[in-house]
């Protein structure tokens, strides 16, 4: 079978169902995982479809894994199947670190969730390290893009600078690079097998259309402009869940290079901005996304919850409704621009692909976002290794855990769920 051939609605219902809640590892592991299922195994969808919509997934903003999944979702049965296929990659998820977000709030002072936390921030730090060899391996493919990735680390551990302004900057130097030395900023491809090439020709998709384009902006502005109007109306602007919304649905836009990329954009502002969160709590609250299935960026949900619970945006006596609320705000708005982006823009941004114009700004993004999640790795690290601040004591137990972490993940190549297992077991035992 192949994407040509008929797939009924109910079989692809269950099978997104059953993704929500094996899609763990990462966007590479998701990515993999429904490359086994849909093409190798199903035969759903063809190799070429398949590379085709993951080249177009890579060029936006957002978690590429559940965009592909609508994509794909949408692919075979219009609207309702990329509504059902990211819809439930995302659910269960959401419903998951939910519950471990109230956990988290309710017991985790206690000395056995303490111990668990303390083991799982040092496996925490160890992943975030190891991402950034990952992407700088198959990113950083020239002096030139080594040299953005510096000054993108600079720009945000020196200087401060926010980071849709790295972004924005790095955007502005790859395309002059592209007008000017194209061969630096060629886009290689991060997830495809080099041995598998596509098939010229072989996509169907529909050719670019303004009056569908357009339809699904402005259904994605009207969804976007009645709900923070509720929000507006209903709690004012200075409202917690309000300023959740409008937060989120700029992160959105600026998720270039996945979750690792905007979590230090979302602790900037989260924790240094806004106050909703401490630094040790944005870590617990990376070490719980990391254990749940589905895309990493849902640890927004846990922001959202923890933010309205805190601060006690609907009175002292409704805190868990707030957090609830807070956490399916901080998703909703995060997610809304994925959808809109497949409905509305695959057609024309899959015309535009082999254009230096567009794929030139995107390395070199690309190549920032590891000089930001280099300095999300020393942010974390710094909080794990020095508790009590840059004049206490090294924790030379945090230290071990990292290392043993780093090995068995550079070495070993151990996947993330039992790297965070043992790390979990090692803090319990020495607590």
């Amino acid at each position: 079978m192949n994407d040509s051939a008929v797939v009924s609605f109910k079989q692809a219902f269950w099978f997104w169902l059953k993704l929500g809640f094996i899609s763990f590892g990462g966007p590479a592991g998701q990515i993999a995982i429904m490359h086994k299922e849909l093409v190798e195994q199903k035969r759903w969808i063809s190799e070429s479809r398949f590379l085709h919509a993951l080249n177009y997934c890579m060029l936006l903003p957002g978690p590429e894994a559940q965009q592909l999944a609508t994509y794909l979702g949408w692919s075979m049965h219009g609207v309702r199947g990329g509504l059902v296929a990211g819809g439930l990659f995302v659910l269960p998820s959401l419903l998951i670190l939910t519950g471990l977000s109230w956990a988290y709030l309710s017991f985790g002072q206690t000395a056995t969730a303490a111990g668990i936390l303390y083991g799982m921030k040092a496996a925490v730090v160890a992943i975030v390290m190891h991402a950034v060899w990952r992407v700088g391996k198959r990113t950083l493919r020239h002096p030139v893009l080594m040299l953005i990735a510096l000054f993108a680390f600079i720009a945000l551990f020196f200087l401060h600078l926010p980071f849709p302004l790295i972004v924005a900057m790095a955007a502005i130097l790859g395309w002059i690079g592209g007008r000017y030395a194209p061969y630096i900023f060629q886009p290689g491809h991060p997830h495809s097998d080099p041995d598998i090439q596509e098939t010229p020709g072989t996509s169907n998709l529909p050719a670019p259309a303004w009056k569908t384009t357009v339809r699904w902006l402005l259904t994605g502005a009207l969804l976007w402009t009645v709900l923070m109007l509720i929000l507006l109306a209903s709690l004012g602007w200075t409202s917690t869940l309000t300023q959740l919304g409008w937060f989120f649905s700029k992160a959105a836009l600026v998720t270039f290079g996945g979750a690792y990329a905007v979590l230090p954009y979302v602790v900037q502002a989260a924790v240094g901005h806004y106050g909703w969160l401490t630094t040790t709590q944005m870590m617990d609250g990376l070490a719980l996304g990391e254990t749940t299935p589905g895309p990493l960026i849902m640890i927004v949900a846990f922001v959202g919850f923890v933010a309205a619970w805190q601060t006690q945006t609907l009175g002292a006596d409704q805190l868990l409704l707030a957090a609830i609320t807070g956490a399916g705000i901080a998703t909703f708005f995060t997610f809304l621009p994925s959808f809109i982006f497949i409905f509305a823009g695959a057609p024309w941004v899959e015309a535009s692909r082999g254009k230096l114009s567009w794929s030139a700004p995107l390395s070199a993004i690309t190549a920032a976002v590891v000089g930001v999640i280099f300095n999300l790795a020393l942010f974390f690290a710094g909080h794990v290794l020095w508790p009590q601040g840059a004049q206490g004591r090294l924790d030379i137990a945090a230290a071990l855990m990292i290392l043993a972490a780093l090995f068995a993940l550079w070495r070993l190549r151990w996947n993330v769920i039992p790297v965070l297992f043992l790390c979990a077991l090692a803090g319990w035992c020495l607590h």
